[in-house]
């Protein structure tokens, strides 16, 4: 059996910080709606800047940068993730679906997709992400073309909303290969 041997920093391979904005990104925008945790927003920044989304959309309360929290736990991924500040969610909603992008929740609902279903026509995909306790405000949701879930096979019934945005802009990318 071959022994493995973990890369050391150095050797695996990074896009450096002035040619990102270069590459094409993926067709997933991710709409975080009242996150209140900077640590949290630091770790959405993280999955978007590895799953190289088109952008990310802070809204209501959410916290943005510049702040030393976010930076830590994104590790300067809020530098290199195209992001906007809007206040209103249903107003970053509305731009996104003139601009032609489907809109899903990622949230429970009476008529979810799970996220293993997901298929490369239902992109571009701007994917709404919620508050830890109350999830996807109703005010949002009522503009979501659609609600994706991740399948729960053990008590629990939801993620942490980070862990949940990391598995969606992985699994988008996914289809999208």
């Amino acid at each position: 059996m071959k022994k493995l041997r973990k890369l050391r920093h150095e050797e695996i391979a990074r896009t450096p910080h002035e040619e990102i904005s270069a590459k094409r990104r993926h067709p997933i925008v991710i709409v975080v709606d009242n996150v209140r945790s900077l640590y949290n927003v630091g770790s959405i920044f993280r999955s978007c800047d590895g799953a190289l989304v088109e952008k990310l959309y802070l809204c209501g309360f959410s916290p943005y940068p510049p702040r030393k929290e976010i930076s830590k736990t994104a590790l300067s991924a809020d530098d290199t993730v195209p992001w906007e500040y809007v206040y209103d969610v249903c107003e970053a909603l509305r731009r996104l679906k003139s601009e032609g992008w489907r809109i899903a929740a990622l949230e429970h609902t009476t008529d979810s997709l799970s996220c293993f279903n997901l298929r490369a026509d239902m992109f571009p995909l701007a994917v709404v992400v919620g508050n830890e306790v109350a999830g996807v405000s109703d005010e949002a949701l009522a503009l979501c073309d659609m609600a994706i879930e991740i399948p729960m096979f053990g008590t629990k019934q939801s993620l942490n909303v980070a862990v949940a945005t990391g598995i969606i802009c992985f699994e988008g990318v996914r289809v999208l290969q």
